[in-house]
């Protein structure tokens, strides 16, 4: 199943998140520009290496710095990796972002990105691999959009075999299921430990999201658009 868009129009332009697609291709075409060397020495440096704050060996081999926490939402590892995750920063940051206010959006986004990074260094203090991508704080945005607008609609392309079909699925459903996913892949990951996802980042960006999501909600009240429960200040 490939998510191509919501059902929820959005009554502001999303500035952070255009400016936040931004930054991120301008640093992947920075990561293009780099030989294999390069691009190594890149990610362990600016990437969340979780030895390097719990193993001396690494940390004198790297050097102390907190700047990963936040730099490492802004690389990624390939054409797939970008593009998944700026596809559904797409779909799901532009309501969530209507909803909180450009500012309060951008750091909701930074704090959730933080918070999963810390969900995954809790589940794997001492791994040496960096962890790189928007994959956490874009999973806070989608817990938001999971509690904000639970009867929105994602129309998704799902596949059958050789033949395709387009299915509209309600945000809450969809978005659920999506959780439980990552959840059930971090258990596989802690008993076999055989790939590099940050499954618990995800996880713990969405549970962010869903505190915050919850949060402004109760400060929010509600209207119908036709299509769906609409949340404003």
């Amino acid at each position: 199943m490939f998510p191509l868009y919501d059902t929820i129009p959005s009554r502001r332009k999303p500035y952070v998140l255009y400016a936040l697609i931004i930054v991120n291709f301008i640093v992947f075409f920075y990561e293009l520009s780099l030989n294999s060397r390069e691009l190594l020495s890149f990610f362990y440096h600016f990437g969340l290496v979780p030895a390097r704050f719990t193993v001396s060996e690494v940390r004198n081999k790297l050097g102390f710095s907190l700047f990963p926490w936040i730099s490492h939402m802004f690389i990624h590892g390939g054409w797939a990796h970008i593009l998944g995750n700026m596809w559904f920063l797409w779909i799901f940051g532009d309501n969530v972002e209507d909803t909180m206010g450009h500012g309060k959006f951008l750091g909701f986004y930074i704090l959730g990105g933080l918070f999963a990074a810390l969900v995954n260094f809790i589940f794997a203090p001492f791994t040496t691999t960096p962890m790189v991508g928007a994959s956490g704080a874009i999973s806070a945005v989608m817990g938001a959009y999971f509690v904000l607008f639970p009867h929105s609609r994602i129309v998704t392309l799902v596949f059958f075999f050789i033949f395709f079909t387009l299915v509209e699925i309600p945000a809450f459903i969809y978005l659920f299921f999506w959780f439980i996913m990552q959840v059930f892949n971090g258990l596989i990951s802690v008993a076999l430990p055989i790939s590099n996802v940050a499954w618990w980042a995800h996880a713990g960006g969405f549970v962010f999201g869903i505190w915050a999501g919850l949060r402004l909600r109760k400060r929010s009240y509600t209207y119908w658009t036709g299509k769906g429960y609409y949340y404003w200040w």
